[in-house]
């Protein structure tokens, strides 16, 4: 598909395509490390959201800084950050996740360097009325912040960038679901291209292509699929493309539970009120990864559910190497599968895919036994 080139050359080089648009728009890039990032805020104040998603290069500098048990995620972010490859950021958003990105933000605000640096301490409990209270003063905290740096944000411009961010999000789950109903109808890798991609490029630049992508899916006849059906879940940001091997091996990727998948755009804003408190409502409301708290079973049966109503056959879990929130939360995500009787594997990856060949028999033993 020709509308697929540009996200493909993006979630390549996610870093060339930032220089660009700072040179030829003259505007500020600012860098994020978590969906948790209410980048509506930094789309307002007419800069550029950038999700960092660490490098696959051999890492040098960052293990000065950070012990090697660090995931691949936080070395990688830093490191490119000491070697000059995120020199074009204006400056850094870190929201209050894991421990590990807490302490990063430590080290990034002393050896960056970069002009400006905000943390937002979000709460991690989101089912209380004292934790969404907090949540809204944080958001406010926020606006505040960021306009010091980038400028004033107000009311209407935020409205019509959350109105935009709602079309966005609308767009990449009708993507989903017409991928859902008809798997062949394009590869996982174009999937998680598009995903990839939409969390670095120009915000309305990307709403005119999905609609493009929406259209030209929409006019494609069905196509008979008997490939095992499979749900991806973890916390792996910058996942290696997996899905061919998948798809040789005889399974399509018919969703997701990732935060640089369905998490990133699950759940819309209600843009009828204030903007702020609407914005502190989707991100309390939304499912929760395993840095935050929203009830006892809350991803276990959001797992389920997903794996139900998306008629797969099985899971397979994405889990980075040192990842503790993800590797203490498999056990019990696993528990709700296994009570269901839904099959699940999991594959721990850092910076490196281990060889095709491995991943391939691994990936043909589940799919035989599903």
């Amino acid at each position: 598909m020709k509308e697929l080139e540009l996200f493909y050359e993006i979630s390549s080089d996610a870093y060339a395509y930032a220089e660009k648009w700072k040179d030829e728009t003259g505007g500020k890039v600012v860098g994020y490390f978590c969906s948790y990032t209410p980048e509506e805020m930094i789309a307002a104040a007419q800069a550029l959201p950038f999700r960092i998603f660490g490098t696959r290069e051999h890492i040098t500098c960052a293990d000065s800084h950070l012990q090697s048990y660090c995931c691949s995620l936080v070395r990688g972010g830093l490191e490119d950050a000491l070697t000059g490859k995120l020199a074009f950021l204006d400056g850094t958003v870190f929201p209050h996740t894991c421990d590990s990105i807490q302490r990063l933000s430590d080290i990034w605000r002393l050896n960056a360097g970069f002009p400006f640096h905000i943390d937002v301490i979000l709460p991690v409990k989101l089912d209380t009325d004292s934790a969404r209270a907090y949540m809204l003063d944080v958001f406010r905290k926020f606006r505040r912040d960021l306009e010091r740096q980038l400028g004033s944000i107000s009311d209407e411009r935020l409205s019509e960038t959350i109105g935009m961010y709602n079309s966005i999000r609308l767009l990449l789950e009708e993507i989903y679901l017409i991928r859902s109903e008809n798997p062949a109808i394009m590869p996982g890798s174009d999937v998680y291209a598009i995903v990839k991609s939409a969390m670095v490029m120009d915000r309305r630049d990307l709403l005119g292509r999905l609609r493009g992508i929406v259209d030209a899916l929409k006019t494609k006849r069905q196509e008979e699929n008997h490939d095992k059906r499979i749900v991806l879940a973890g916390g792996v940001c910058n996942h290696p493309d997996i899905y061919p091997i998948l798809e040789k091996a005889g399974a399509r990727v018919v969703w997701d539970e990732l935060c640089t998948g369905t998490r990133y755009f699950e759940g819309m804003v209600d843009n009828s009120g204030d903007p702020i408190s609407a914005l502190a409502a989707r991100y309390a409301d939304r499912i929760v990864c395993p840095a935050k708290h929203c009830g006892p079973d809350s991803r276990g049966r959001n797992l389920v559910n997903i794996v139900k109503e998306q008629r797969a056959h099985g899971v397979i879990f994405l889990i980075l190497k040192f990842c503790d929130p993800h590797s203490f939360d498999y056990p019990y995500m696993k528990e709700y599968l296994d009570k269901e009787n839904i099959p699940s594997m999991i594959l721990e990856l850092e910076e490196q895919l281990p060889s095709e060949g491995q991943l391939e028999t691994r990936f043909e033993s589940f799919i035989e036994m599903l």
